[in-house]
């Protein structure tokens, strides 16, 4: 039976700083679906993402998977309860090769569902396979990003987050990546991006959020946003603050 399990945000305040950036935020995501949260750099969309993902505290507001409140827990319990983050600028564990970065990503599963899931990994980025003894720090920008997304995917996450997918890499690199994204989500699992170059973003995502200023401004599909490009456009020329 397919999961219908969703991840809720309902009415968020986040503080850094002793300063409110997120405003009572909201949002839904739902199994097997691509959702793209979009806005101007500051607008607070890396803040919502670290409150998710239990980096930063929060003020007030449910976050909750199903029935299992999420609010408050730290970053490895929210993993272990499926949600997982692909930070953004791909960062990786240098010192080690590609294959150890893998590894380490199945530290809390049985040895055999590790080696497993390590091996499901190198299924959607076969292009892993002949650099597993290389350090990672040898690795360009989107062999990274693939060990970045794959170390998430290792974890069995039910949602995956994904900040700024495309940083620092090349176009033809993106489109490899965006089949990867595609290929997540059509296994059942529910995808948060959030994507600067949004022509990428709406390509991929069926539902959109923009936030402005810590609260969101728009909440439809992505079909609807392209109809309405002014609400974008006026997201990313708005007086930004320093809300992320």
């Amino acid at each position: 039976m397919p999961d219908k399990v969703e991840l809720r945000v309902d009415g968020l305040k986040v503080l850094r700083g002793g300063r409110e950036v997120l405003h009572g935020v909201s949002i839904a995501l739902r199994p097997g679906e691509i959702t793209t949260l979009l806005g101007a750099n500051g607008a607070g969309k890396s803040s919502l993402m670290m409150a998710v993902a239990g980096v930063l505290p929060i003020a007030s507001g449910k976050i909750a998977l199903g029935d299992r409140s999420l609010a408050g827990l730290p970053p490895d319990i929210v993993r272990r309860a499926g949600v997982a983050v692909v930070a953004e600028g791909h960062p990786v564990l240098n010192h080690l090769s590609v294959h150890d970065n893998l590894r380490a990503a199945g530290l809390l599963l049985p040895k055999a569902d590790a080696e497993k899931e390590v091996a499901e990994a190198l299924n959607l980025f076969p292009e892993l396979r002949p650099r597993l003894t290389v350090a990672a720090s040898n690795l360009s920008g989107g062999q990274k990003q693939m060990v970045n997304i794959a170390q998430a995917l290792i974890a069995r996450p039910r949602y995956l987050l994904v900040d700024e997918l495309s940083f620092g890499l090349a176009p033809a690199i993106l489109v490899r990546l965006a089949d990867s994204i595609r290929s997540i989500a059509a296994r059942g699992v529910g995808i948060l991006l959030i994507e600067q170059f949004t022509t990428l973003a709406l390509s991929l995502a069926s539902r959109a959020y923009v936030m402005e200023r810590g609260q969101i401004t728009f909440d439809g599909t992505s079909a609807e946003l392209h109809k309405n490009p002014e609400i974008l456009h006026g997201a990313y020329l708005a007086t930004v603050s320093d809300a992320s």
